[in-house]
């Protein structure tokens, strides 16, 4: 049996984030057909990169998981080094040392994952990375070049311009592409790529069958509409933005729609009763939130992948999406499951739209579900995998 090793920076039951959960969705589903193992930190907060697991090595749902402690916590002078750094890009001067010492300082620096790396690399037939864009994978991916698979998760951040991707995205053997887009976008930023093979593939959505919106209404007290979000509500992933549309979208329009944001709170949320903020639930109150909502809200603007997104539309609600996302927009556009926005006045005319158009709504949600069949089956990704792994 093939013994394949997947790289990501976090990893656990208690890592949220969409990139941690779809890793460990493809460990789960890989270690049907392979033996797979994780090789990631004991850290859990990104913010500080600090040791919380206590364990070098454990067993999650079947997958083997080696743990290597964060050497380094994250730089308290991180942002003003990257700050300083990007003005040196714009004035067209790019350094390898100094991007180096950038994904050291930003985390998480765990060389120790690097030297097991570097020594196992023949017990493994292939190993995946998850993420462009940390330590873990620019100082791995070079010690295993040639049974390395890269899913880069790419999109338009500063770092996807050093010098450090233009060596690096020429390296693996194969790619995984969440989306079109993204292959679009890597193929034109680095042309010496054309000729690595690739696979473009989002994530399988694993929800209920029933689900239960009633319970969920009626334990949160929500009678009316209401719009949904869905993760870290934070400033990073669009939020205070979004919660400023929706303010006055009801100061505009009024009616009784609101508010309902699920997710750990990490910025200023207004104190109104037509907002809700309900901070972390379990897999079976987010699921039912889903299925009662209106319409998902996906503000995110560099964002390169969304879990929430998928399983809203499998679960036939449509989703309500930041326009100025490449990606984001793609999948309303692919799907005709969504609307998006890119000001506030088409926000406006989106939710407008879908509050006041029952029968083209109802197509909206019925195309959100189709999308997510045909495209994000667990049959299919695997299949896909098999072509890159058995290479």
């Amino acid at each position: 049996m093939k013994r394949i090793a997947l790289i990501n920076p976090r990893y656990g039951l208690e890592a949220s984030g969409s990139a941690e959960y779809y890793t460990r969705m493809i460990a789960e589903h890989l270690a049907n057909r392979y033996e797979v193992e994780v090789l990631t930190t004991k850290a859990i907060d990104p913010s500080t990169w600090k040791d919380w697991y206590a364990r070098d090595v454990e067993t999650i749902h079947g997958v083997t998981v080696w743990r290597f402690s964060v050497e380094k916590l994250r730089a308290i002078d991180f942002t003003e080094y990257s700050d300083a750094y990007l003005q040196e890009m714009a004035q067209n001067h790019r350094n390898l040392s100094k991007e180096q010492t950038w994904f050291e300082k930003q985390g998480p620096f765990a060389p120790n994952c690097i030297r097991y790396i570097r020594k196992h690399r023949r017990n493994y037939n292939k190993f995946i990375f998850i993420g462009f864009d940390h330590y873990l994978t620019t100082a791995g991916l070079p010690e295993v070049t040639d049974r390395a698979i890269l899913i880069p998760a790419a999109a338009e951040i500063p770092c996807f311009h050093f010098l450090t991707c233009e060596s690096l995205f020429i390296k693996p053997k194969a790619f995984v592409f969440f989306s079109d887009t993204e292959r679009k976008l890597v193929r034109r930023r680095f042309p010496r790529t054309e000729p690595i093979p690739c696979e473009v593939m989002g994530t399988g959505v694993d929800v209920p069958y029933q689900v239960d919106s009633n319970a969920f209404r009626q334990q949160y007290g929500l009678a009316d509409p209401y719009l949904l979000y869905v993760g870290r509500v934070d400033e990073s992933k669009g939020c205070p933005r979004m919660i400023r549309y929706f303010m006055e979208y009801k100061r505009r329009c009024g009616g009784k729609l609101k508010l309902v944001l699920i997710g750990k709170n990490a910025c200023h949320i207004p104190a109104r009763p037509d907002i809700l903020s309900l901070g972390f639930v379990s897999d079976e109150e987010k699921y039912a939130g889903m299925a009662g909502a209106k319409a998902l809200l996906v503000p995110y603007e560099q964002e390169r992948m969304s879990i929430s997104l998928l399983e809203a539309m499998s679960l036939s609600i449509p989703i309500l999406a930041n326009g100025s996302n490449e990606i984001l927009r793609q999948h309303c556009i692919d799907s005709n499951g969504g609307l998006f926005y890119q000001n506030y006045f088409e926000f406006e005319g989106a939710v407008q739209y879908l509050m006041e158009h029952s029968i083209a709504y109802m197509q909206i949600c019925v195309n959100a579900k189709n999308y997510v069949m045909k495209n994000y089956g667990w049959k299919r990704i695997m299949q896909k995998f098999d072509r890159l792994i058995l290479k």
